[in-house]
């Protein structure tokens, strides 16, 4: 079994919890705001550390007055923005367990979250939320209250609080020891019913540690800015957002993305964090409005020059021509890419699904690297990430400090070290599953070079296996048909069938613009599923796509329909990932008509 270790580079007091990362960034680093506020005017107010403590203390004794006890539960149901982070903390600072619900929850993921978790309490955002609860409540024992944001419960546990003493405060906050739990995270339940990873203190205070031993310097120098857009629901932002917490660094918060340019525009954050698909639209938002302005042709060899620089620098060596040609597009189109994402941006953190090498390539070209990680919610976010000085696109980089990286005879991943979490809330036949010899099975599958940089090859339960018995992973050709600006989603199939298909939707909002700079007429995204013309560009994406795989693993058959995969109507998971099993199951009819026609040539 093929396997890296990255040993640790500190060590954690066994008394400490995730509250003592705040209370560090106090002590160490107290001038530099810890959060900017968007005020209507459209500036940003900053927040102190000393402040913000005050209001989580504040809130935290709000919380005890209630009623929570350590180790009781209390969710939070909220789209992204400074009071999640307050109740977060708030949560913590008074001994409890937090658990994340997102925004977007139906009443019955809101009823098995909130049972399965036996929460006390739940902070919901909205009176819609506060409905969705109460329409469930009766099947929750062990809910005592709802809070609304939007109805200024925070200042109300502010006020209720006032009698509980800082003595009672602090012997709550420091009830809670590295081994406890902080967290349950529900999984987003991608193949079947959520489960609730419990994620321990230690797993928040050494990852956060082990990230910024790592990273911190160079990739978020003090005073760097971040702009948190995700849903911190999920554990990619709620890592992030702790970390964020813990080092000087700003951070801002955004919950529609509609306005996300112009936020990015006003905070000019140096540091982003997304998923492949923000990444995608960047990318093929800025084609799109070359090619209607006529500069279609500059666009496309700005993009192969960037990709050529970055694959350059990767080599060692960048030829002086190369050199030359970057830099007039560094100012012709570059720096003009760079300015929509706020001007300041230099590095940027992906993780959630697959980014594939040629975005890494390019966006590494125009002067913002993409470092892409790998992990999963039972990992607390991170297992690996790239070395911003051994950028290697493609890869997922080496394991964090503190953790190992396996590869068994199968090509599963394994991991063990600090992020790995302690099991599933309640379900111990899963714990068991997935936790062997003390070893963490992930369902990826992967491979390990020398230097310990682990590249994704596919999920375990997602492996297609055709008629013919050929392996075939569908990641690998999803992410390159996505990456045309037609395409919005897809899903590969083929799993005991005789060659590998595919269904793929359009977008929506980039349609009109390819239509247009393409010399055809405007038509709705049924029209345009069943235009010849769209098809036969399609036809070219998947032709393109099948030059990255072998002739059995080709797509040979598509159908293009005319709704998306959205998180609304339950194909898409809230971090965008593509749920599989649920798409194939209400597809089942486009499916059998592809494979009922005759056997294709191409």
């Amino acid at each position: 079994m093929k396997q890296f270790t990255s040993p640790p580079q500190h060590e954690s007091r066994p008394d400490e919890n995730t509250t003592d990362l705040l209370l560090g960034r106090l002590r160490t680093n107290p001038s530099v705001p810890i959060f900017e506020l968007a005020q209507d005017d459209g500036t940003y107010r900053p927040v102190s550390t000393a402040d913000f403590i005050e209001e989580v203390k504040q809130i935290a004794k709000g919380l005890i007055a209630t009623g929570i006890e350590s180790g009781d539960v209390v969710a939070i149901l909220s789209r992204t923005r400074y009071e999640w982070a307050l109740m977060d903390w708030a949560v913590w600072w008074a001994g409890g367990i937090s658990v994340p619900v997102y925004e977007t929850s139906s009443p019955s993921q809101i009823q098995w979250i909130v049972s399965d978790s036996a929460a006390k309490y739940v902070l919901v955002e909205s009176t819609r939320h506060q409905e969705d609860v109460e329409s469930v409540r009766g099947e929750l024992p062990e809910l005592a209250h709802i809070g609304v944001l939007d109805d200024g419960v925070l200042a109300a546990l502010a006020t209720r609080g006032a009698e509980v003493s800082d003595e009672d405060l602090e012997a709550r906050r420091t009830s809670r020891r590295l081994d406890d739990i902080a967290t349950i995270i529900f999984t987003s339940g991608t193949t079947g019913r959520p489960k609730g990873a419990e994620l321990t203190h230690s797993n928040f205070v050494d990852t956060t540690r082990s990230a910024l031993n790592l990273l911190g310097e160079q990739v978020l120098p003090p005073g760097s800015r971040l702009l948190m857009f995700l849903p911190l629901a999920h554990v990619f932002a709620r890592l992030i957002s702790v970390l964020a917490a813990s080092w000087p660094i700003t951070t801002a918060f955004t919950s529609d993305t509609k306005n996300l340019l112009q936020d990015l525009s006003a905070f000019e954050p140096t540091f982003l964090l997304a998923v492949p698909r923000v990444f995608e639209k960047v990318y093929n938002s800025a084609e799109a409005k070359a090619i209607a302005g006529g500069k279609g042709k500059i666009f496309a060899a700005a993009s192969d020059t960037a990709t050529a620089y970055s694959i350059a620098l990767s080599a060692g060596t960048v030829p002086f021509l190369l050199r030359a040609k970057h830099a007039l597009f560094d100012k012709l189109v570059y720096g003009k890419l760079r300015d929509a994402m706020g001007g300041q941006v230099q590095w940027a953190v992906s993780g959630g699904a697959p980014l594939g090498a040629r975005l890494a390539h390019f966006f590494r070209g125009i002067g913002v690297t993409i470092l892409e990680g790998y992990g999963l919610t039972e990992t607390t976010a991170p297992i690996c990430v790239n070395l911003p000085w051994d950028v290697r696109p493609g890869t997922v980089g080496p394991p964090l400090p503190g953790s190992t990286v396996a590869i068994d005879d199968s090509g599963e991943i394994l991991v063990k070290g600090v992020m790995v979490f302690a099991g599933y809330h309640n379900n111990p036949e899963a714990t068991a599953e997935s936790l062997q010899d003390g070893w963490f099975r992930t369902g990826d599958l992967g491979a390990l070079d020398e230097d310990g940089n682990l590249t994704i090859t596919g999920r375990s339960k997602e492996v297609i296996v055709t008629a013919a018995g050929k392996n075939v992973s569908p990641a690998q050709l999803e992410d390159q048909l996505r990456f045309h600006p037609l395409v919005s989603q897809c899903v590969v199939i083929g799993d005991q069938k005789p060659f590998v298909a595919a269904i793929l939707t359009l977008d929506a909002e980039m349609l009109s613009t390819w239509l247009a700079n393409n010399g055809l007429p405007e038509m709705t995204v049924a029209e345009a599923a069943k235009d010849e013309q769209v098809r036969a560009e399609l036809q070219t994406v998947v032709d393109r796509a099948n030059q990255t795989v072998s002739r059995a693993e080709s797509i040979r058959a598509f159908e293009v329909i005319d709704s998306d995969f959205t998180e609304e109507n339950g194909y898409l998971t809230p971090s965008l990932k593509l749920k599989r099993n649920v798409v194939v199951k209400d597809l089942a009819p486009i499916i059998e008509t592809i494979y009922s026609r005759e056997k294709p040539t191409r």
